[in-house]
């Protein structure tokens, strides 16, 4: 059984000071001495085998002049804090000197915090609820209701559909200006009573399914969708690329934007992308110089090279059980890669004028709840700082 380590932290963020772990240490020893969990800390080994030269090159780009930068305010996504009030978590996230918040309103993410259907109903009310995170110097930043609106089941389409359409008109009342959710995913048929994820058009009847799904489902309903926000004025809609929905990687992203408008963009999770072997870096230049990057989750993608050499990337952890036999899991950020490329990133954002937030989403099994936010505020803070001379 792999040992998981519980308080590891990641690389010294000091550039005058040498790694704890010499960089030239053979890869089977470090990986038995760390239990492979904080191999991507070291540079270099911190993403899948063919694309690691790719990210080792991202994180050596030439730096832009700091003065052209922008400070990009760091928060959090709140479900995290599901086990507090909402009292009790803004004193929680003010502690952290976090800036800013992305609060869940419905769908996966729940409403903890939100009680949705009565702030809408009284303006007064959702002022004063909106003035408890001002009072404290953070921001509502983003609602996010990430759901399934286009489930083949007629009533979870529409509890999500009520629920999108309920958070723009709160968006609206509170002047936020993104939403942030999923593509959802359809059936392959009308007679279909689950989701149908199809990402390879082979053979013939799934790329059938699939012009099925994007010509009569997927547009029609984001269309619609956008034109509701833009009409209460939204006009930026982040959709997270994740797997079993539609919009899953930067192509399908751009697919949608391109049938609907420039109301859809992304909620740029790098965690999702990761391990589909896309350059962050690259993936951010990419889509930032289109403008359509909206929101930012913050979340880390560890592999664990001996298991993802044997399995493949589609073998995925979501709870300690499942780390020995896993090729990757989610991480705080700095704990699935080294604090060098993460400073590509933030910089990255920097210099594509991304002008939303960066967002702490933590599912890290090894270090849960606001364990996990801690950790990815300190590195997150400390490289913003390093970056702009602070």
């Amino acid at each position: 059984m792999r040992s998981v380590p519980q308080d590891s932290w990641p690389l010294d963020l000091s550039p005058n000071k040498s790694s704890p772990r010499s960089s030239s240490m053979d890869r089977r020893q470090f990986l038995a001495a760390s239990g492979g969990l904080l191999a991507a800390t070291v540079p270099g080994r911190s993403i899948a085998a063919h694309s690691s030269e790719a990210t080792t090159s991202s994180a050596n780009r030439a730096p832009a002049p700091a003065g052209d930068l922008r400070k990009i305010p760091i928060g959090v996504f709140d479900p995290v804090y599901d086990d507090f009030s909402l009292d009790a978590m803004l004193d929680k996230v003010s502690a952290l000197g976090l800036e800013a918040m992305e609060i869940g309103t419905g769908g996966y993410p729940n409403n903890r915090h939100c009680p949705l259907d009565d702030l809408i109903k009284d303006r007064a009310a959702a002022k004063a609820w909106q003035k408890k995170f001002e009072d404290r110097g953070i921001r509502v930043a983003t609602l996010s209701c990430h759901g399934n609106p286009i489930h083949p089941d007629a009533s979870l389409a529409k509890k999500d559909i009520d629920t999108f359409r309920k958070t723009v008109l709160l968006a609206e009342m509170l002047d936020v200006k993104v939403i942030v959710g999923f593509s959802g995913c359809p059936g392959g048929t009308p007679q279909d009573t689950q989701p149908n994820w199809i990402t390879y058009r082979w053979p013939p009847e799934y790329a059938k399914m699939q012009d099925w799904q994007w010509k009569e489902k997927i547009i029609p309903y984001w269309k619609e969708a956008a034109k509701y926000a833009r009409d209460h004025g939204v006009k930026r809609l982040a959709l997270e690329m994740h797997p079993n929905f539609a919009v899953y990687n930067p192509r399908t992203l751009l697919k949608l934007r391109e049938a609907v408008g420039e109301e859809i963009g992304a909620n740029n999770d790098l965690s999702h992308l990761f391990w589909q072997g896309c350059d962050p870096v690259e993936v951010i230049h990419f889509l930032g110089k289109q403008g359509a990057i909206y929101h930012a989750h913050m979340k880390d993608t560890v592999f664990f090279p001996e298991n993802r050499d044997k399995y493949g990337v589609l073998n995925f952890a979501f709870g300690k059980s499942d780390l020995d036999s896993a090729s990757e899991t989610f991480r705080a950020v700095g704990y699935g890669h080294g604090a060098s490329l993460w400073k590509s990133i933030i910089k990255a954002y920097m210099e594509v004028g991304y002008d939303g937030i960066l967002s702490i989403e933590n599912e890290d099994p090894i270090l849960p709840g606001e364990v996990g936010v801690e950790r990815a505020a300190y590195v997150l803070k400390n490289i913003r700082n390093e970056i702009l001379g602070a």
